[in-house]
């Protein structure tokens, strides 16, 4: 059979339509995921192109998949975050979607509440159990699209629920169904599809799932879970791990457009910000995260990060406002009391940080140097230097003149008498056994002390 493949514009060949495999023993991969050493990667050199589709986007799961692994979030703060996720998305909607639950009384409170703000981005979206009475409670509360749990490895299929590969497929298309019947938009969430069997199981589903959607008129999305956090994105490597192969195997074997594919993917491995980015490479559009990669374990993508991939990839923010991570981050830190690790990127208080004196007196001749852009412009936050006994005298000359605001002819510079003078009362100070850096507060106190002038000038 030839076809001409609209994504490509070119006359292909598809010679094979992949059958769900029932088999009577689960395929668990022992050989590359033994469980008593680490997963193995495996590669077969099989290499897929690059086919970035021509729209890419964020979806945010911060109230379902973030909500899971902390305590819930009050309705107030979710409708201020909901905002911030607005404003962060800019007028282009980036951010394209945001993923809620629906179960408690303050859960559909704060959806409501999110839902009577307007605004078309992010479009507020639900995740249910596949029963009929939960698909009834999305329609009455006006959404138009939910996410479905579809367990698609054999560790799910035949450990948790303990069915054979063809009850669990009938099953899932019943729910799918069900949907449809609701008049709501399914997002089915192949959840652990890196230890699943991909053409022996998933694209024979995804097949069956589109030829119900061609029947319904609806439209049906593909969430890919990488629900452990095994996919890996290095070009070569074998199925169930490689996401490129995933990605290119559901585009072109389960004809799933690219505005139907979406990955969601786990930080176990430290690979979330890579595998994510890959599934935009390879051809999907949307990518789900959450708010400072708050999720299950390790965590999911960090919203924050695509942002910074997405400028990356296209060289634009398209409309996005950075300046509100910032705003994110001192929100989590003032309003819930959440303690982000201090050298986590582009939120954590070390992010544009330096210690070392060196550094700091690159920072005072040119703050590119040493900053890894203009965080000031960008994020709303200026260079810092912490003050310790490796400072010198340029990290602390930095620091006078950021927070008594010099610049210019009134600037310090590391040779001026009252920074020797701070130096060597900080130097005393780690002299008699200190061992912790120097707070603000208690520079301001050095700085009066040595430098009375200087006391009125505090910003």
């Amino acid at each position: 059979m030839i076809f001409k493949n609209p994504h490509t514009n070119l006359i292909e060949q598809a010679q094979y339509k992949y059958s769900l495999q029932d088999v009577a023993e689960p395929n668990l991969y022992r050989d590359i995921y033994p469980y008593d050493e680490i997963p193995k990667v495996a590669f077969n050199h099989r290499h897929v192109p690059l086919e970035v589709p021509s729209d890419i986007w964020i979806t945010d799961t911060t109230f379902r998949d973030g909500q899971q692994s902390r305590a819930p979030y009050t309705v107030k703060q979710i409708v201020d975050l909901y905002k911030m996720l607005h404003r962060l998305g800019g007028e282009n909607g980036i951010i394209r979607q945001s993923e809620f639950f629906v179960y408690t009384k303050k859960d559909r409170e704060a959806l409501v509440k999110c839902m009577e703000l307007g605004y078309e981005f992010p479009e507020i979206t639900t995740w249910i159990r596949a029963r009929k009475e939960d698909f009834n409670l999305a329609l009455e509360l006006g959404i138009k699209e939910t996410g479905i749990l579809v367990s698609c490895s054999d560790y799910h299929i035949f450990k948790k629920l303990g069915l054979s590969r063809k009850e669990a497929l009938d099953h899932y298309l019943s729910v799918v169904k069900n949907a449809f019947s609701a008049g709501i938009r399914p997002r089915c969430h192949l959840e652990d599809i890196t230890r699943a069997d991909f053409y022996g199981f998933v694209v024979p589903f995804v097949n069956e799932l589109n030829e119900l959607s061609r029947e319904a008129g609806i439209p049906v999305k593909i969430r890919m879970c990488d629900t452990m956090g095994y996919g890996v994105s290095y070009p070569g490597v074998a199925l169930p791990r490689s996401v490129p192969g995933i990605v290119y195997g559901l585009h072109h074997y389960a004809n799933v457009p690219s505005d139907m594919l979406e990955w969601h993917g786990h930080n176990d491995f430290y690979k979330g910000v890579s595998n994510a980015v890959s599934a935009w490479l390879y051809g999907a559009s949307g990518v789900n995260c959450s708010l400072l990669g708050i999720g299950e374990r390790t965590g999911n993508v960090p919203l924050e990060a695509m942002v910074m991939e997405y400028a990356s990839i296209r060289g634009s923010l398209d409309g996005m406002d950075t300046t509100v991570i910032t705003e994110i981050a001192e929100y989590f830190k003032r309003e819930m009391g959440y303690t982000i690790p201090p050298m986590t990127p582009f939120v954590g208080d070390n992010f544009n940080v330096t210690r070392a004196g060196i550094h700091a007196d690159g920072l005072m001749k040119d703050a590119e140097i040493y900053n890894i852009f203009d965080t000031e412009k960008i994020l709303n936050r200026t260079a810092e230097v912490a003050i310790s006994n490796t400072s010198g005298l340029a990290g602390i000359a930095y620091w006078i003149n950021k927070h008594y605001d010099l610049a210019g002819d009134s600037a310090v510079t590391k040779h001026d008498d009252v920074v020797v003078k701070v130096k060597a009362a900080i130097d005393g100070e780690y002299m008699d056994g200190r061992t912790t850096l120097m707070g603000d507060e208690e520079l301001y106190g050095i700085v009066a002390s040595v430098a009375p002038e200087f006391g009125g000038k505090k910003k």
